[in-house]
């Protein structure tokens, strides 16, 4: 038996039925064995390995199972770290297999020679060598064992090409597989028996608590355990930006997204009055706290931590309770133990006070969302995606880059469909993953529409991937907010007083016509009503992928709604006022 067959064997008994990948020299044997698979196993050509990790990574977030991609070596290799540093830090399952040079060449100069264990162990949880095709049954099950248990990661193995050509003798090796590591959390973990008891406590004794859920909560699937917790215990909900989707937007205890890009004024408001607050799946990183500059009133001594990584724990604050675990399963087995004659009605003042702010910010944000003005406003072009997508009536997984579209769609975008779901990669805030990425959230489940968007910068990286998406005919819809620059950064030169920006312009792309090329269905919005128009058409449209080109305002010509920006600009981050807001 040949150690590709090994390999593709491991796994199909892993239930892997998506591998995302590039042909190179290396991999052929690989791909032969994958073809005498491919009624059990797909394989999906990318144009680009970084395109194919980011297939991988939204596989993996839209998933209980870990995504799976491969390149050939050397440069390959080279352009697959991003992805996989990304999908790492931000928690997500996914294996990389970098086939590369026969073992016996190492050292001797041979061409595309690289030390890809070493290159790629900073960025992943695991990152190891094959030497021997024996141990390719062992290694494929550590890999999956690692990348699923515990805080979920990266893996990479590192794969001689003469480890797949090699043969082994079946009876000396086992291909059995560890049921518990098909999917992710693999062996999850619960408290100490006395902490929920104690934090039930902490609760029970705050006058204005606070829940926080963080993107290791939808990677948990944990928010329907959420939203009861807040439910019984009547406690008001913020998220982070990952976090976002943890409940309906229009439940009365979901107040909004805290911290400083996309936030929500009363949102961080809340942070700042509330006199506990349990962060669940969140690091209470830079950006949940801005710096670590907000709230104002420090949380040292206010705030219980609940997270799988114990790592975490206590990092920057003073936490009064650190509980590790699952957060599934923290959560279900709160509510287990909150008294049934526990008091609702105590939190409801505090409940009213947070929904009469929310309620003043939604109002005044009316003249945004139907500012009908030219070019297009981001705000109003949030509106009219909301609206197609509500009344499509079809649940969506939708993939934003971390640019240009996320602090409007952070702050506007309005999820009440608890099955469609809202991912930004924010670990590392690399351009160019949404429009692959609709590819990988489409393997990861065809009843949802796969949605990408992105700016023109990041556009330009990923063009290639128009070609996969028309080959596949995946029905994704791709927007494009077209302005001509890289407005997070131009606007940043603004910000820092250089008006005469440098580096940042660009021609503005001809998106419809670049589409259109691929053999794409297309179209272009200038204006709301246009953009209206044609997203009731792309959402109706189930034949294949389409594409919008909308042009619209930089947010570098007008200030986001970022917190440390309007802070700079001596704005009131907190104004629920609504006027939004002084050019640059």
């Amino acid at each position: 038996m040949k150690g590709a067959d090994i390999l593709v064997q491991m796994l199909m008994g892993y239930e892997v039925d998506t591998v995302f990948g590039v042909p190179g020299d290396t991999n052929v044997s690989f791909y032969e064995a994958l073809q005498r698979q491919e009624d059990k196993i797909t394989h999906i050509m990318a144009r680009d390995e970084r395109s194919a990790g980011y297939m991988a990574d939204a596989y993996g977030r839209f998933t209980k199972k870990p995504g799976v991609f491969e390149c050939p070596s050397g440069a390959g290799a080279m352009y697959s770290l991003p992805p996989v540093a990304e999908s790492n830090a931000s928690a997500v399952p996914v294996i990389l297999l970098t086939i590369d040079i026969p073992l016996p060449g190492e050292g001797r100069g041979v061409l595309t020679e690289l030390d890809c264990a070493k290159l790629f162990e900073p960025v992943t949880k695991l990152s190891i060598q094959v030497k021997t095709a024996q141990k390719l049954p062992e290694i494929i099950r550590r890999a999956f064992r690692v990348a699923c248990s515990g805080k979920p990661g990266a893996v990479h193995l590192q794969i001689p090409e003469d480890m797949l050509t090699a043969e082994v003798d079946p009876e000396t090796i086992s291909l059995h597989v560890e049921e518990d590591c098909k999917t992710f959390p693999a062996f999850p973990t619960r408290p100490a028996p006395d902490a929920l008891p104690a934090l039930l406590d902490l609760i029970r004794d705050a006058k204005r608590p606070l829940i926080v859920s963080g993107g290791g909560v939808n990677r948990a699937c944990a928010g329907v355990d959420v939203q009861a917790l807040a439910e019984r215990l009547n406690i008001p909900v913020c998220t982070t930006m990952t976090g976002q989707g943890t409940m309906p937007d229009d439940h009365p205890l979901a107040i909004g997204v805290i911290g400083d890009n996309g936030y929500h004024p009363h949102a961080n408001q809340s942070l700042e009055e509330a006199d506990f607050v349990l962060f669940v799946g969140s690091r209470i990183g830079s950006v949940v706290t801005i710096g670590w500059t907000f709230p104002k009133l420090t949380l040292n001594k206010r705030v219980a931590q609940i997270d799988i990584d114990p790592e975490v724990m206590a990092n920057n604050y003073e936490n009064l309770m650190s509980v590790p675990g699952d957060a599934k399963l923290v959560l279900q087995e709160m509510l287990t133990l909150v008294d049934p004659a526990f008091d609702t009605t105590k939190h409801q003042p505090w409940v009213d006070h947070l929904n009469a702010l929310r309620a003043t910010f939604w109002d005044n944000a009316q003249a945004l969302l139907n500012d009908n003005n030219a070019p297009l406003r981001p705000e109003r072009a949030v509106r009219c995606f909301n609206e197609a997508l509500e009344a499509s009536g079809q649940p969506a997984l939708i993939y934003s880059d971390a640019g240009t579209p996320t602090p409007h769609m952070t702050r506007f975008l309005r999820l009440q469909d608890r099955e469609t779901r809202l991912a930004i990669p924010r670990a590392f805030g690399g351009l160019g993953s949404a429009l692959p990425a609709t590819v990988g959230a489409w393997r990861a489940d065809k009843t949802k529409r796969p949605i990408g968007l992105f700016g023109d910068g990041s556009f330009g990286m990923t063009t290639g991937e128009l070609e996969t998406l028309v080959r596949l005919q995946v029905p994704a819809i791709l927007i494009l907010f077209n302005n001509g620059t890289f407005g997070w950064i131009k606007g940043l030169h603004r910000l820092n007083g250089h008006n005469q920006c440098f580096g940042v312009d660009f021609t503005p792309p001809r998106g419809q016509a670049i589409a259109e090329a691929f053999g794409m269905k297309a179209f272009t919005a200038k204006s709301a009503p246009e953009l209206d128009v044609v997203l009731r058409e792309a959402f109706d449209y189930k034949k294949g992928p389409c594409f919008i080109d909308v042009h619209v305002e930089s947010i570098a010509d007008r200030v986001p709604p970022v917190y440390s920006w309007l802070r700079k600009r001596g704005e009131d981050p907190l104004s629920l006022d609504g006027k939004r807001i002084g050019f640059f």
